[in-house]
């Protein structure tokens, strides 16, 4: 059985004791611990620690110097469960204290791999150019489980997948590439599938962009149709007369009524 003789504080940490100990023979140093354990064990001069008790008190001083260093990484960012088990067995920590300090960070909240999986997906959409599928797999690298990334990949909505894909499609056809149209539309599908859209998106913002594709094609033909049958009646016809000449021969090359309108609105404004 040895007595507590003499407890100090170190000098460069001032939250660790040094615990002195008499067991008869003179005072020796026995152990170090921190301030939370002292106060938890109501450790003072006189009080006796026999081996079972010193050996409880140096294993829970080593538990709570492997949590502090739990509390540190996370203390940059949010981390996934399997980041911090992976940093600790890094740092290693004792197998049976990874179980103890991970159950009570969990307990605490401060690992929680459903918040995380949320706010990872969050920021990526506002900082990235990946769609849902790339997201969820760089949840899953992280260690989040299936479930909770497809969970949380939901927030990211067909809405928000269809704008930012759309974007990327606009700058990649504008980037000055000598293919063509169509070559650049089978690329942008293999780009927007890499980045993990959803099929659905990619499908619909091609097409959308074929279509465009092809109405400009129309209006430029109409344009060019249009001027011509212009120089053709306006020497003969003015006003609503010219109107509907140009409207009937417009439609009869097979323009529809809507660019017809637009092209002759246009005309009448300027």
């Amino acid at each position: 059985m040895s007595v507590i003789s003499r407890i100090t504080t170190q000098k460069k940490h001032r939250n660790r004791y040094n615990i002195f100990l008499d067991d008869g023979h003179g005072e020796k140093y026995g152990f170090s611990v921190n301030e939370a354990v002292l106060i938890e064990y109501r450790l003072r001069k006189g009080l006796e620690l026999d081996d079972a008790a010193i050996s409880t008190l140096v294993k829970q001083d080593s538990l709570h110097k492997s949590y502090t260093l739990a509390i540190s990484f996370l203390s940059y960012r949010m981390r996934t469960k399997k980041e911090t088990m992976d940093y600790l067995a890094k740092k290693e920590v004792d197998e049976v204290h990874i179980t103890n300090i991970m159950d009570r960070l969990q307990k605490e909240k401060l690992v929680d791999d459903e918040q995380f999986a949320d706010a990872f997906v969050k920021t990526r959409i506002q900082t990235s150019s990946k769609g849902p599928r790339l997201i969820q797999q760089e949840l899953l690298e992280k260690g989040v489980s299936a479930a909770i990334a497809s969970s949380a990949a939901e927030q990211y909505t067909y809405g928000m997948q269809y704008e930012k894909a759309y974007k990327l499609a606009e700058k990649k056809l504008t980037s000055g590439s000598k293919k063509s149209f169509r070559q650049k539309l089978q690329q942008l599908q293999a780009s927007l599938m890499q980045k993990g859209f959803d099929h659905d998106v990619i499908k619909d913002v091609l097409t959308e962009i074929d279509n465009q594709k092809e109405n400009n094609a129309e209006w430029d033909a109409l344009i060019y149709n249009g001027e011509k049958l212009l120089r053709k009646y306006q020497p003969k016809f003015s006003g609503f007369a010219l109107q509907n000449k140009m409207k009937e021969a417009l439609f009869r090359k097979g323009f529809s009524l809507e660019l017809i309108n637009r092209f002759l609105d246009e005309y009448e404004n300027e």
